[in-house]
């Protein structure tokens, strides 16, 4: 019987549940807790792998993108298992992936904002009436649905040391000035708990390459400026292939303080955002089962990467 729930909102308390359920059942699955929120919510990691090439997948760095958590959950279990079985994923021996890499996930980043947007935090608690009065901010954005950011009112995309002063020029044109639902890039980079945990966590792992999820657009972003990054171009157009998504330059205006842009600034190695699924945040579950099917292959082969390419 799977553990990881497909059919009802990803919550941080059935998040940690499952994460917890997940490393019980599989004893090759590992999680750590990399630090907790202002409101006190775990923010866990699921490692699987021995392998020499090191990934790191995380998801839901905006809370209204919450379908992505159980993406990276049930792969890690299919994983599991399949390894467990001496079966396949995706066509590839399980235990050859694992033999090759180890996958690193964070599979929610923002684990307050998305109980907010999930209906987790009920309201009339004191952590949804200051949620709410960050959101009066902002009132043409959808409480709770168009929340994007933590719950102290920061957008943790925002967040990163590459390009964040030209970030926060962008932002505060667009009048995102102060802290509400989305698009307010924090006092500094690296000023919240969630950003930090993930940029130390990066730091310590010095991975070969990042998976970065979001929604929505089917649409995978590659690039930060100008810098060159041997490989990743073919990665990306195989990752283009196997989704059907489309490999894109980032937005200007969008491409700035980001954790793909960081990791590419910083390492010069492979990074990804991918924006999963289409429609309005955020897509509801029963999308699930189609964004999975056209990003398994992102995973297993990210994971791999490609014959003859630069690590």
């Amino acid at each position: 019987m799977a553990i990881v729930r497909t059919d009802v909102p990803m919550t941080a308390e059935l998040c940690r549940q499952t994460i917890a359920a997940l490393t019980e059942r599989y004893p090759l699955l590992t999680s750590e807790t990399l630090t907790t929120t202002a409101f006190g919510r775990p923010v866990l990691t699921l490692t699987a792998g021995e392998g020499s090439r090191k990934v790191l997948y995380t998801a839901a760095h905006h809370a209204n993108e919450w379908i992505t958590t159980p993406v990276l959950l049930k792969f890690m279990e299919e994983l599991a298992q399949a390894a467990q079985d001496g079966g396949r994923l995706y066509g590839v021996e399980a235990r050859n992936i694992l033999k090759a890499a180890t996958i690193y996930t964070v599979p929610m980043v923002d684990p307050d904002g998305v109980d907010l947007v999930t209906g987790a935090i009920e309201t009339g608690t004191l952590e949804y009436e200051a949620a709410r009065r960050l959101g009066d901010n902002y009132p043409d954005i959808p409480f709770p649905d168009g929340w994007k950011a933590n719950l102290l009112g920061v957008d943790l995309n925002l967040q990163y040391p590459a390009g964040w002063l030209r970030a926060r020029e962008i932002k505060f044109s667009q009048g995102y000035t102060k802290p509400g639902p989305r698009d307010y890039v924090g006092r500094s980079p690296l000023s919240q708990r969630e950003s930090i945990a993930l940029a130390d966590l990066t730091q310590a792992l010095d991975p070969d390459l990042v998976l970065a999820y979001h929604t929505q657009g089917k649409v995978i972003y590659w690039q930060f400026q100008d810098y060159q990054v041997p490989g990743a171009r073919a990665l990306g157009e195989e990752f283009a292939r196997l989704s059907g998504y489309t490999l894109a330059d980032t937005p200007y205006e969008s491409g700035f303080a980001g954790y793909k842009d960081w990791f590419i600034q910083t390492f010069r190695r492979p990074g990804y955002t991918i924006e999963a699924g289409e429609g309005e945040n955020p897509l509801p579950i029963e999308q699930f089962a189609s964004i999975y099917r056209d990003n398994l292959g992102i995973l297993v082969t990210a994971a791999l990467g490609l014959r003859g390419q630069p690590e």
